[in-house]
């Protein structure tokens, strides 16, 4: 006898991540889940977004780790709203916690809600948080054939942001090779290359969301 213990669980989050989106939706809030592995430059590419678009924009932040708030505290000491889940050793985040941290939230004052999910590229791509859009984060000394390897996490992408091109030139990355792969999985996401931390080629990134998040508020 085969016992799917997965799928009861995938069910009750999904149910869960409805209501949120929904909830969302009613309050004209975007919602961005950012994928990517530890050491991507997630919290410096939400830092870049951030000082980007918050002349236009509402922001807050929910950032999810096995332990610690040393994200929480970058994001919080630029101004920013930022709500701690720490998993406890969970490799991803659920609905069920993204509701308790927008429990804390003042959705009717927020315009984009990004979600920096706990660093791996396997797990998060089965769990729907109610977001409008995953965005999966990948950094050049990471290698070029991550697409590859982590065939889901780039599947699931609206949109796919290369990062720390500023290196390379000091590592062995194909870049056509790259984009090659995600692109036989993935054929509609655009594809970002940038810097986050010298801001080379952020705006291309940061206008794409500019649009998705005036999308859903001209849907209110």
């Amino acid at each position: 006898m085969h016992i799917d213990i997965k799928q009861p669980i995938l069910q009750k989050n999904d149910q869960l991540a409805a209501e949120l989106r929904q909830r969302f939706a009613d309050n004209g809030v975007f919602v961005l889940d950012l994928l990517a592995s530890p050491g991507s430059g997630k919290t410096s590419t939400i830092l870049a977004t951030i000082d980007a678009l918050r002349d236009e924009f509402n922001i807050a932040v929910i950032e999810g780790d096995i332990a610690s708030s040393v994200d929480a505290e970058r994001i919080k000491a630029q101004g920013t709203p930022a709500v701690q889940i720490n998993t406890g050793g969970a490799c991803h985040l659920e609905s069920a916690m993204i509701k308790r941290a927008v429990d804390v939230l003042d959705l009717e004052r927020l315009d984009l809600i990004i979600i920096e999910n706990v660093g791996n590229l396997v797990c998060p791509t089965d769990f729907d948080l109610g977001e409008n859009a995953k965005v999966t984060i990948l950094s050049v000394p990471e290698g070029d054939d991550k697409p590859l390897k982590y065939p889901g996490i780039f599947q699931c992408a609206q949109a796919v942001v290369l990062n720390k091109i500023d290196t390379m030139p000091v590592f062995n990355f194909d870049n056509e090779a790259f984009v090659e792969s995600v692109r036989a999985l993935n054929p509609t996401a655009p594809i970002f290359p940038l810097s986050a931390t010298t801001g080379q080629w952020v705006p291309a990134w940061t206008d794409w969301l500019a649009d998705q998040v005036r999308s859903v508020q001209k849907g209110i």
